[in-house]
């Protein structure tokens, strides 16, 4: 059962499996029915690092990244063709809201439509996959199987667009040929521009936090880069899942990341948390662990709201887009697929993307 629709960050995205595997992912949202937020937004990512970012208030495609700025030097009309796809995909994004709205018999609140697509490369094997999804209102509404070429329509809403989609075999190898070689093609000229940014790694501070002396202990590590990153509790060395609940990789406003994981610890005596507890960070490419052994004199009571752990509010990055579950679940499936497995051109003829620009033109 999907949860309730709600605001989060796009950053929130594919992990790699490894340190050679780079993807590229691009978030489309229209939005109705939320006051004093843009009605369309989009965000462009490598490796989870946003390179690019643009809304219906602004009007224009922005870098947000200095390396990604190195584009310009080789295709001067970058970011202007980057402006028009934005105003061109805002419009039609906005009218696809509205058609699915019909479709649903909907004419009131809030709803989201959404499109993820983009590709992952690896840089030792060569091998790229790419995927192209959308939703609506925190729920698939139709997905590429980049195997078949076919789509997927798991709603009945979507079906007539599954029907049209398919039997169009020119847009289909379109589709293939730029999720499989352009997308990977680009994604590759991006990690050069921010390779010494994009390949560094940050160690985090890690804290024991606690609201109240009953409430869980939460272990809060914050400011590590990359994102491919664990943490976990362990008792008497060995892992632990009962009463422990992990929370999502978000976004700092630095470019690094936090993640925090909670162990409800009510019903064991204090005097037996230092020989039996502790908690452990990861960070990939990091051969030792990080380890905070649960001590009550190590934890911070009442200083949540006053820790080093930076908030990511709805204004606080420019990544911050309107999504829903939805976003979250399919990123997921997408760890999973990369785990299991182990832009477009500049200028008008290196940059002709037939294939976006179709599944941009089509409506529901």
């Amino acid at each position: 059962k999907m949860k309730p629709l709600f605001i989060v960050l796009i950053l929130v995205g594919i992990q790699g499996s490894s340190a050679v595997k780079h993807s590229l992912k691009y978030f489309y949202t229209a939005s109705s029915g939320i006051k004093n937020f843009p009605s369309y937004v989009s965000a462009g990512l490598v490796d989870d690092v946003q390179i690019s970012y643009c809304d219906s208030n602004i009007n224009k495609n922005i870098p947000k990244q200095d390396w990604i700025k190195k584009v310009s030097s080789e295709y001067p009309n970058y970011w202007k063709e980057e402006t028009q796809t934005c105003q061109v995909k805002q419009r039609i994004f906005k009218a696809n809201l509205e058609i699915a709205k019909q479709r649903f018999n909907q004419t009131e609140g809030v709803h989201f439509y959404q499109q993820m697509y983009g590709c992952e490369w690896d840089d030792e094997t060569g091998e790229a996959r790419g995927y192209d999804e959308f939703g609506y209102d925190g729920e698939d509404l139709i997905t590429l199987n980049p195997k078949t070429q076919e789509w997927i329509a798991p709603k009945p809403q979507a079906v007539i667009t599954k029907h049209k989609w398919d039997h169009d075999k020119d847009a289909a190898e379109h589709e293939k040929y730029y999720l499989t070689q352009i997308c990977a093609e680009w994604l590759q000229k991006y990690v050069n521009y921010g390779r010494s940014s994009l390949m560094r790694t940050d160690l985090p501070s890690v804290s024991l936090l606690q609201r109240t002396p009953s409430s869980p202990v939460s272990c809060i590590a914050t400011g590590f880069y990359p994102k491919r990153a664990e943490m976990f509790w362990r008792k008497n060395g060995e892992e632990i899942h009962d009463g422990v609940d992990k929370g999502e990789i978000l976004p700092n406003n630095d470019g690094t990341f936090q993640m925090s994981a909670h162990i409800d610890l009510r019903s064991v005596p204090t005097e037996d948390w230092p020989n039996k507890y502790e908690c452990v960070f990861q960070l990939s490419g990091v051969k030792e662990d990080m380890t905070n052994r649960l001590e009550k004199t190590r934890i911070l009571i009442n200083e949540c709201k006053n820790s080093k752990v930076q908030k990511t509010g709805s204004w606080g990055l420019a990544t911050t887009i309107a999504s829903a579950e939805w976003t979250l679940r399919r990123q997921a499936t997408s760890d999973k697929r990369q785990a299991t497995s182990d832009k477009r051109q500049a200028t008008s003829d290196k940059r002709q993307t037939t294939n976006d620009q179709r599944r941009a033109t089509q409506r529901p």
